[in-house]
């Protein structure tokens, strides 16, 4: 068990070493090292190493990480080993693109629902996920335990947090380009493109 505090930014890196080793493993690959897995990422064989050794000792020097164990340590260490429950509370442009996206299921997410404050004539389907109004709903979704939720509503947006807290969500994945007020013991990740997008045209000149 992990008892030290982890550092953001090596937790934020431990997808791109999971993405890349489940693509070694449906290349028929059982064994990689740290350079290797450096070089197919951008990140220096010693980042890696030192990233990895934060949660504990998965290879052996001279014989490399078993690639199906790391990949099995990595997803319990990020507790994906189990699936979680989505589901996207806004039905705009964003909220019906990422509805539809297909990589989800088979990273540890389940869409359970689509949630909307945006009143709808009647309840929608979206493929296998099922779209209602946030005050038709009294609940967010019948599924086991909602965990992480994706949000972008242009009408109500605090309001909304505080009613996933309120059903016990623990995690919301915020497009909206404010800041969350949100009680201790529930993270908020934030993801704005427009921010991104600024950050690369710094290199375009």
């Amino acid at each position: 068990m992990i008892n030290k505090p982890i550092p953001e930014i090596v937790v934020g890196r431990l997808p791109q070493y999971l993405r890349s080793l489940q693509r070694m493993a449906r290349e028929g690959r059982q064994v990689t090292s740290s350079q290797e897995l450096g070089e197919r990422l951008g990140i220096s064989a010693a980042q890696i190493r030192k990233d990895l050794s934060q949660f504990g000792e998965f290879g052996k020097q001279g014989t490399g990480y078993n690639i199906p164990f790391l990949i099995e340590q990595i997803q319990k260490i990020l507790h994906i080993h189990h699936d979680w429950d989505i589901a996207v509370v806004g039905a705009g442009d964003i909220g019906s693109a990422v509805a539809r996206y297909k990589g989800f299921t088979d990273r540890g997410f389940m869409s359970g629902s689509s949630l909307t404050t945006i009143p709808l004539r009647s309840v929608r389907r979206w493929e296998s996920l099922w779209c209602t109004t946030m005050r038709k709903s009294s609940k967010l979704s019948d599924n086991r335990h909602p965990g992480c939720y994706d949000r972008r509503t242009r009408l109500v947006r605090q309001e909304v947090a505080d009613r996933l807290v309120e059903a016990g969500v623990k995690a919301i994945l915020s497009y909206a380009p404010i800041s969350l007020n949100v009680p201790q013991g529930v993270r908020v990740q934030y993801i704005d493109p427009s921010l991104h997008l600024q950050r690369m045209t710094y290199y375009l000149c």
